[in-house]
């Protein structure tokens, strides 16, 4: 038990020494041939898992894609971290991605347009994670300690609930601690091991952490929800032939009318794909305006 509560910790560690890297490159995953002459699209995922952690999730994605859409071939990229993530779609480099919505609208900038959004908009939305014991019980209690964020740029894992503290009348930039860790797992292992009072992350997180490690999760509990806002896109660069698009669009939206569909959404805490495109993301713009306004910028110039 020692053994294994140490071996959480390296891993915490780990995580939290990565996260200011800007390493843009990552692990590919892929079931077909490498010498293979089909058309290669890589779909790159923003949310920072392990290379493990991504290929028990997404592969069966990846799969599923590489069945229904013929004359085409599909591999899983990860990221290190989020820079690392948001420096390839900032280079046109995957073909496919699956961004928060903040980066979202920074990919339309670059030629990339939505197809569909990932999971419910009422799924979208900041948690605050704490131990059991804790004795947070306002917004004011947290004036002077420590809030843990995957990254500055985690929509809705850091800038809503960063928004949620703001009009609660704690200024972010001052009264509290922001410590940005890298990932989504190490914001909740700072609660857990005690070096944050409260850590931010996101329901679709909270669930895996819940499932991989039942024991610490034990000693954890949500405390606040920020309200909702659009969830994550699935996007296609503007290269991209027409049909594969759409091809790849219809792959997603049939996922929730078979069995084998809902395990490979089960397996990555998605309820369904849903139509969307870029006008549906204006109201995250419409927030992100007025984050910066009231708040700090999203990103440093």
């Amino acid at each position: 038990m020692l053994l294994k509560r140490l071996g959480l910790i390296v891993l915490f560690l780990l995580a939290a020494c990565d996260g200011g890297s800007r390493q843009a490159e990552g692990p590919r995953y892929s079931n077909m041939p490498a010498g293979d002459a089909t058309p290669l699209y890589r779909l790159a995922v923003h949310l920072g898992y392990s290379p493990e952690k991504l290929t028990r999730t997404y592969l069966p994605l990846i799969e599923h894609l590489n069945r229904s859409v013929p004359g085409a071939r599909f591999e899983l990229e990860a990221s290190r971290d989020f820079p690392a993530y948001q420096a390839k779609f900032r280079a046109r480099e995957p073909e496919l991605l699956l961004p928060n919505p903040w980066e979202t609208l920074e990919a339309m900038k670059v030629g990339y347009s939505v197809i569909a959004m990932a999971g419910d908009a009422e799924d979208f939305k900041g948690l605050f994670i704490v131990r059991k014991e804790s004795n947070i019980r306002s917004a004011a209690d947290l004036k002077g300690k420590v809030v843990s964020y995957p990254s500055p740029t985690a929509l809705a894992a850091c800038i809503m609930p960063q928004y949620f503290l703001h009009s609660l009348g704690i200024d972010v930039n001052k009264d509290i601690d922001n410590r940005y860790v890298g990932s989504q797992e190490s914001s909740i292992m700072h609660a857990y091991l005690k070096q944050a009072a409260a850590a931010a992350t996101w329901p679709t997180s909270w669930r895996l952490f819940q499932k991989d490690h039942p024991k610490e999760a034990a000693e954890l509990k949500v405390l606040w929800e920020t309200p909702p806002l659009m969830n994550n896109s699935v996007m296609v660069r503007d290269d991209v032939p027409p049909i594969v698009r759409e091809r790849v669009r219809q792959g997603l939206l049939d996922l929730e009318h078979g069995q084998a569909g809902r395990k490979i959404l089960a397996g990555m805490e998605t309820a369904r794909f849903h139509v969307a495109n870029d006008a549906s993301y204006e109201p995250v713009r419409k927030f992100i305006e007025r984050f910066e306004r009231e708040v700090r910028p999203v990103e440093k110039k």
